[in-house]
């Protein structure tokens, strides 16, 4: 096993790499489970990486009025995907846990099996995507929980740009979560640089008066090749500026586009937030399973990682 994310994420001038991923349909044979592990991990033979993340794919029809443009359909048990994809990459994982569906206790016995049974180290929890939704357990109440009874998981939160810009009070959440025992966040897909440099120098800016260093900020990226894919990013919540969304559906190769975009994107984020002091790394995901989006992801991964440690190097040439 190579170093722990935990290890690995120490060096603030070291940035840590992710590839996003969803476990299988659950409807999936478990031996197929396996195959299709396999299958993901041979794709990425060809890169360097730290680890993957694992979602844990919830209905989020209640959040949105508008039908969501990829069916809902029910995945294998998260921590069984991120166990068996911990082992054949010999890479940690991060997991993602959505907790609003359990009972506190139910919530401990969850955590428990996560790190006896499954062998989960590195954590993400999940709030409800929606205020009206039926809550058995709060956000605050799963850290809670967590910090009380649970074993000693490397903790990380999500942070949203989007909530940045229509509320302003981001950069106290991530603060507060961090209060809470969150040592990194991962952000969901930026297509908003904007967006994101203002939740970003808000949040360094908070940091520096209240005298704490900043907690990690994993940036997600996904390429986008198609209306369809297009109309679920909006329909998940992600800022699409109209001239991005006509920049992509306009040209004439609509994955390579988006790959421009987000090259470009994190170019604009690093040359603001880079001098902050604000300790960065990236996911790459592909929000669909087609095979061309697949592909342009590695693609992408290959480009915003070779982005990224240039002005991560020019930093420590500076310094």
């Amino acid at each position: 096993m190579r170093k722990s994310l935990q290890q690995i994420s120490r060096d603030p001038l070291h940035g840590v790499y992710f590839i996003g991923t969803t476990p299988p349909k659950k409807n999936t044979d478990i031996e197929m489970v396996s195959d299709i592990a396999d299958k993901l991990l041979s794709r990425l033979d060809e890169i360097d990486y730290d680890g993957l993340i694992v979602y844990d794919i919830q209905d989020e029809s209640s959040r949105i009025d508008k039908p969501r443009p990829f069916p809902f359909m029910q995945t294998h048990d998260p921590r069984l995907y991120a166990q068996l994809l911990m082992h054949k990459s010999q890479r940690s994982v991060i997991t993602y846990k959505s907790v609003s569906q359990r009972s506190a206790e139910d919530f401990v016995g969850w955590l428990k099996e996560a790190w006896h049974q499954y062998e989960i180290r590195d954590l993400v929890l999940v709030g409800s995507p929606a205020a009206n939704q039926d809550i058995k357990l709060s956000l605050a109440d799963a850290y809670k929980a967590l910090a009380d009874s649970a074993p000693d998981f490397y903790l990380g939160g999500v942070t949203i740009a989007e909530r940045h810009a229509k509320k302003g009070d981001e950069h106290t959440r991530l603060l507060h979560k961090t209060e809470q025992g969150c040592q990194y966040f991962v952000t969901q897909a930026v297509y908003n640089a904007q967006a994101t440099i203002d939740m970003l120098s808000r949040y360094a800016h908070a940091c520096q008066q209240n005298q704490q260093q900043p907690q990690r900020i994993i940036l997600t990226f996904s390429p986008c090749g198609s209306a369809k894919t297009l109309e679920f990013i909006e329909w998940l919540g992600i800022s699409v500026p109209e001239a991005t969304s006509l920049r992509i559906l306009n040209a004439d190769k609509p994955l390579k586009e988006s790959i421009l975009i987000c090259y470009n994107n994190l170019l604009q984020i690093l040359e603001a937030v880079l001098p902050l002091g604000v300790p960065l790394g990236l996911n790459i995901e592909s929000l669909t399973n087609r095979k061309e989006e697949i592909d342009a992801a590695i693609l992408l991964y290959k480009l915003l990682k070779a982005t990224m440690d240039k002005k991560l190097a020019q930093l420590q040439l500076n310094s």
